[in-house]
C-alpha cells in the first residue's frame, strides 16, 4: 500500500504514526501550577538528548489549548518525569483524563506523591524511577502546534531494588510501553548481542 501523506488528515497520519513507532516510553510528568496545584500527565514522545548534561525530551500536543503541563512549565521551569511500571499503570493510564487546570490528578485519582529534593512539582510515590528536572528549551513545530519540551537533569532516584553495579535491571523496572491508542505492552524476551567486531 502507498499512501501519499499529504492526502491524509491529522487523525489519519497520527494512527499510522503512532501505530507504527512503537513501543514508545512514557515519561509521566509531573508539574506545579504557580498556584499550588500539582498536574499529573502521561507523554509517549519521550527520550534522551544527551547524557552530559542529562537532558531529556518529551513532546506536548495542543488541540483546542496548551496542555497544564506545557503551561505548567513555562511558568515554572520545572517538572519531573516519573517512569512507571506495570504496578503503576492504572493509575498512569487514569492521568490521561482532560481535567481542568485548577483540579489535580493526583488529587482525583488518589495517587500518592512524594517531595523532590531539588524542584517544586513532587514525585510519583510508587515510580521506580523519577528524573527531576530544570527547563532548559521550548521548541514548537507542526500546525497545532506540538512544544518540545527540554529539560536538564538536576536528581536522579532510583528504587533500590532496580539499580546494581551502575545499571538499571529493566526486568525489575518492569517499564510501561505505549502502543497506538489507550494500549499498553510490557517488556518480552531480551535478546543479548554480542557487539560487532571492530
Amino acid at each position: 500500500m502507498e499512501i501519499k501523506a499529504g492526502d491524509l488528515d491529522y487523525n489519519a497520519t497520527y494512527k499510522i504514526l503512532t501505530g507504527a513507532i512503537v513501543p514508545r516510553p512514557i515519561a509521566w510528568v509531573t508539574t506545579q501550577s504557580s498556584a499550588g496545584v500539582v498536574n499529573a500527565a502521561p507523554f509517549s514522545a519521550f527520550t534522551l538528548v544527551s547524557p552530559d548534561p542529562p537532558l531529556v525530551l518529551f513532546l506536548s500536543s495542543q488541540r483546542e489549548r496548551r496542555k497544564d503541563t506545557e503551561r505548567n512549565v513555562r511558568e515554572t521551569k520545572e517538572f519531573v518525569v516519573n517512569i512507571g511500571d506495570q504496578a503503576c499503570l492504572h493509575d498512569l493510564h487514569m492521568t490521561s483524563a482532560e481535567l481542568g487546570p485548577e483540579q489535580s490528578e493526583t488529587e482525583q485519582f488518589a495517587i500518592p506523591l512524594t517531595p523532590s529534593l531539588s524542584v517544586r512539582p513532587p514525585r510519583i510515590a510508587g515510580a521506580p524511577v523519577c528524573f527531576e528536572c530544570r527547563l532548559v528549551q521550548l521548541l514548537e513545530f507542526g500546525n497545532d502546534p506540538h512544544t518540545m519540551i527540554i529539560g536538564q537533569v538536576e536528581h536522579f532516584y532510583l528504587r533500590d531494588d532496580i539499580y546494581t553495579n551502575g545499571r538499571i535491571d529493566q526486568s525489575k523496572l518492569q517499564p510501561i510501553a505505549r502502543i497506538g491508542g489507550p494500549t499498553y505492552a510490557h517488556l518480552g524476551e531480551f535478546i543479548h548481542l554480542s557487539p560487532p567486531a571492530r
